[in-house]
């Protein structure tokens, strides 16, 4: 339902901000990572994602799109609740998380309070393939202006496509074409040669 929330950051402790957006104060938890990335700072855009139980309505913050990403891969997890995936993403940060699931570091992942072995091989062995296809920038932050490869990069790999083999095939097409291609178009010529 809630995307971001961007406001006036009203109170601020390890485990949960309160931020006041538009005269309603929203109380979010976050991780210790979006905790450090928060700083001193008197505004705030948090990315948003709502868990809705029969007896609560929580909502976690994160402090880019990146971390809300991997910390959804986490809680699609049998057994990964949202708590755990918080506690994950506070014991260490989202890119050590993500590199130590693509390189099935099972040891580094176990290191986290509440991870014992069978959970982080779970976590390797269903996640391993996801992260692998979204490629290592998953967690950067998009850039605003986009170029018409990158959108067309980011619509193939939407569309379940591997990272690398788009992105050699959209270079492919870009050179045939001379680069003067709308998104639409690269877009029809990458399908016809994925």
């Amino acid at each position: 339902m809630y995307d971001y929330i961007s406001g006036k950051l009203v109170f601020k402790s390890p485990s949960h901000v309160v931020v006041d957006a538009g005269g309603i104060g929203y109380h979010i938890n976050i991780s210790l990572n979006t905790y450090s990335r928060l700083g001193d700072i008197e505004n705030c855009k948090l990315f948003i994602w709502q868990y809705v139980k029969e007896d609560a309505l929580t909502l976690y913050g994160f402090a880019d799109d990146g971390e809300r990403r991997l910390f959804l891969h986490l809680v699609s997890i049998s057994g990964i609740g949202p708590n755990t995936g918080r506690m994950m993403l506070s014991s260490i940060t989202p890119s050590e998380i993500q590199a130590a699931i693509v390189s099935g570091n099972v040891a580094l992942i176990q290191r986290i309070k509440g991870i014992g072995p069978k959970s982080a091989q779970r976590i390797i062995l269903e996640l391993q393939d996801k992260l692998r296809k979204e490629g290592p920038d998953t967690l950067t932050v998009v850039p605003v202006s986009k170029t018409v490869k990158d959108e067309a990069l980011s619509a193939l790999v939407m569309l379940g496509f591997a990272r690398n083999a788009a992105e050699k095939v959209l270079d492919q097409e870009l050179n045939k074409n001379n680069g003067e291609l709308t998104v639409e178009q690269l877009i029809k010529f990458a399908l016809k040669a994925l």
